[in-house]
């Protein structure tokens, strides 16, 4: 089997699970329920959570931008907004979470070459991964009571995964160490593109880090706001805390490329989590599809733009390494 083939059955098989798990959801929760609890839904509330996702781009923007600039590469502010915009589209309606950051290495333009776009790119992913599960550590002694405690258990353990794995990726010499040994062309210690690339990730330095994690904090306190902002506007009434807890372990699930955009997996994970709190199937579901809709609607934009851009032919090819 040729490798566009395979790369084809692959994409079919993420949509068929994505449609087969979201009917078997929107079923059980059922779909008249849903479309009343949404036609009862405060709007008002609802587009203060709209701008917040707005306001949440031009943040994640910001904080690849310092990234950018802490390893030497000068792209301008707005083409990093926009890419971040075009990025928002790709992870939307590709069958991963990661195909907006693969989009933003391709489309970096002049400024950068392809090693420090990704390098930073994944450093802008894992710095949003850590100070996500940072606040869900800090709320877990407040949620600990309104979560079974193995559920409670689970999620620090996964938090602490995160934190450590991360260090250990920035710091660097230990898995240089551990990887020597690697054929030079897949050794993060050799000295072709993906040697390059950690040479970013580690160039990044501790400065730059604790920026990006400052911008994080900023940027994953919208998040749970923007949640916690349309239960409201759903008539729920759930502790902040629980949000805290429950947002982290959403988000780092629907990077698993087993759906587009993780339609199914997130509903059917909301349900799970939010049973744990008395909140019903219908009331869950339509909690993760309003959630889902402030991504659909950036991915609008970003849809938009990008479109905008190819029809002025303004779309720019990423700088080689040289």
């Amino acid at each position: 089997m040729n490798p566009k083939t395979r790369t084809r059955l692959f994409n079919l098989a993420r949509i068929v699970i994505s449609l087969a798990l979201l009917a078997w959801v929107l079923s059980r929760a059922g779909p008249a329920q849903l479309a009343a609890t949404a036609r009862a839904a405060d709007l008002r509330l609802y587009a203060l959570a709209l701008a917040l996702a707005l306001v949440g781009i031009f943040m994640r923007a910001a904080r690849w931008l310092g990234l950018l600039r802490a390893v030497g590469a000068r792209v301008p502010a707005r083409r990093a907004v926009y890419l971040y915009f075009v990025g928002a589209f790709f992870n939307t309606f590709l069958p991963t979470g990661f195909g907006g950051d693969v989009v933003r290495v391709l489309e970096i333009g002049d400024g950068a070459t392809s090693a420090q776009a990704a390098g930073t790119a994944l450093v802008d992913r894992l710095t949003g991964f850590i100070m996500l599960f940072v606040l869900a550590l800090a709320a877990l002694p407040w949620a600990y009571g309104l979560l079974p405690a193995n559920l409670a258990w689970a999620i620090g353990g996964l938090a602490l995964a995160v934190l450590a794995g991360s260090a250990l990726l920035f710091e660097g010499r230990l898995i240089r160490r551990l990887t020597g040994r690697l054929p030079r062309a897949i050794s993060p210690a050799g000295d072709a593109w993906i040697g390059r690339t950690y040479a970013v990730i580690t160039a990044v330095g501790w400065r730059g880090i604790a920026g990006a994690l400052a911008w994080s904090l900023a940027f994953n306190l919208q998040l749970i706001v923007a949640n916690g902002l349309v239960a409201r506007a759903l008539g729920l009434s759930v502790s902040p805390w629980v949000f805290f807890a429950f947002v982290p372990v959403t988000t780092a699930a629907l990077l698993a490329p087993i759906s587009i955009s993780g339609l199914g997996v997130r509903e059917g994970l909301y349900v799970l989590l939010f049973g744990q709190v008395d909140v019903g199937q219908t009331a869950a579901v339509a909690l993760s599809l309003g959630v889902y809709s402030l991504d659909v609607a950036m991915g609008l934009i970003g849809g938009a733009l990008y479109l905008g851009a190819g029809v002025l032919g303004m779309r720019r090819k990423v700088a080689t390494d040289g």
